[in-house]
């Protein structure tokens, strides 16, 4: 059996040293594209979102010691029967995608990673393999003209540029032949009956599960990313193999050649981007990387989340990026279909702050040393960018020390393009900030080194 994957929802990531790149050109060259984007707007939602839980896993008494801490208006059973019902009440009238993707344009997101299913297995799509949908009659907001969410969602952020990554989750809980009605409850997130006893009923979900992953494939446009949850359904885990090749090259020799594929934890061809959970490697990665994070403290919804501020946003960011990585931050919806409030507020001075930096966080590169002390450094071509970072104190010293072994013709900092003086110290450069106004910066400033050519 595969070793654990997951802790109290939150994915390990697999070693960096165990990635095996795609062997298709045409996938190799969308990673290296997608890479260059660095920064995704996630969204965890579903109609469980009214009840301000975690999302699907309180549904698993396995995971109950963590998952079930908050459901303490009823009893356990109860609580299943009104999440499972949640979509009988689930409309979320102020639902506009195109102002959430004019949001997602103004705070400096490239991409979307949207949960097109989650582990509780309530599409957010117009399936045909199940009325358990957004679509379906027994949900109100199926009349609305963006009831399929999914597709509204695409269509929105394509026209802003922005690239599609299809959250979609391997588990489906809801689906009766995954956990099983005739074998009473499900004890783990896991298939609930042995598959070498019943290989018929693994059969019909692997059916299934190819069929979604087809219409998302087929019939929502050019998708950048397939991004596979729920690592521990694999075929070293109890044999649940989802024969997740067929499905791939399926698309691949279809309608998306290109595609990138995450089965996340699970290692192997399929694996192009690993995925790190509400963690940042120490230290630089030397593979495809994504960090998945959230601007509060939760994937989903809850109505007394706390959320990071704009500063720690931004210094998120940047660990990340002079890291290697992507970060696809997580903003849980309301039940209404509004964005949080005190969310958006971060969101957007993120934005303010990407507007006027974006150069050197977009399409670069790492440089040694990568970072050191509150400097985090990138760089594309010859330049390089040195990021200062700010804590409580926004206040450039009157001397600089940077890190630069090739021999660097100027410097200026990107705030204002003003030339720095500075002199070269062996591998360091010491910048004089004397006249620089340096009390205008927020939360972080940059230098752009341009080496010799």
């Amino acid at each position: 059996m595969k070793k654990e994957i997951v802790t109290n929802g939150v994915h390990t990531y697999t070693a960096a040293e165990q990635y095996v790149p795609p062997k298709e050109p045409e996938v190799q060259a969308h990673v290296k594209w997608f890479m260059g984007l660095k920064l995704g707007f996630m969204m965890h939602w579903a109609p469980g979102c009214q009840l301000g839980t975690l999302e699907s896993w309180p549904l698993s008494d396995g995971d109950a010691s963590w998952s079930q801490v908050d459901v303490d208006w009823t009893d356990i059973e109860t609580f299943k029967q009104q999440y499972i019902n949640a979509n009988k009440t689930f409309n979320p009238v102020k639902f506009r995608p195109d102002k959430w993707a004019q949001l997602a344009e103004e705070c400096g997101f490239k991409y979307l990673l949207f949960t097109t299913k989650h582990h509780d297995g309530f599409c957010m799509f117009d399936t045909a393999t199940t009325d358990y949908k957004i679509t379906a009659p027994s949900c109100p907001f199926h009349t609305s003209p963006y009831a399929n969410i999914t597709r509204s969602l695409y269509e929105e952020f394509r026209k802003r540029g922005m690239a599609i990554s299809v959250y979609f989750s391997k588990p489906d809980w809801h689906c009766d032949d995954y956990w099983h009605r005739d074998f009473g409850t499900a004890p783990t997130r896991n298939v609930n009956y042995s598959i070498q006893e019943y290989p018929q009923l693994w059969d019909r979900f692997v059916s299934y599960t190819h069929r979604q992953l087809e219409e998302l494939g087929n019939d929502y446009g050019k998708i950048d990313c397939l991004w596979l949850d729920g690592g521990w359904v694999n075929k070293d885990n109890l044999n649940q193999d989802i024969r997740l090749g067929e499905i791939v090259e399926k698309l691949r020799k279809g309608p998306q050649p290109h595609l990138i594929v995450c089965d996340r934890t699970v290692g192997g061809e399929y694996e192009n981007i690993v995925t790190p959970e509400k963690q940042v490697p120490e230290e630089p990665l030397f593979i495809p990387w994504e960090t998945c994070t959230t601007v509060g403290e939760k994937f989903s919804f809850h109505y007394t989340d706390h959320f990071k501020s704009g500063r720690q946003l931004v210094h998120l960011l940047l660990d990340i990026v002079s890291k290697g990585g992507n970060l696809a931050l997580n903003l849980a919806p309301q039940p209404d279909g509004e964005l949080p409030a005190g969310a958006v507020a971060s969101l957007r001075d993120m934005g303010r702050w990407l507007r006027m930096h974006g150069e050197g966080i977009y399409e670069t590169d790492i440089i040694k040393p990568y970072f050191e002390r509150n400097v985090k450094y990138t760089a594309k071509n010859n330049i390089r960018y040195a990021f200062y970072l700010y804590d409580d104190c926004v206040r450039l010293p009157l001397r600089v020390y940077l890190t630069a072994t090739e021999d660097i013709k100027s410097v200026r900092l990107m705030r204002t393009g003003q030339e720095i003086p500075f002199k070269k110290q062996g591998s360091q450069l010491l910048l004089d900030t004397t006249d620089v106004d340096r009390n205008s910066a927020f939360y972080a400033d940059c230098f752009i080194l341009e080496a010799m050519p």
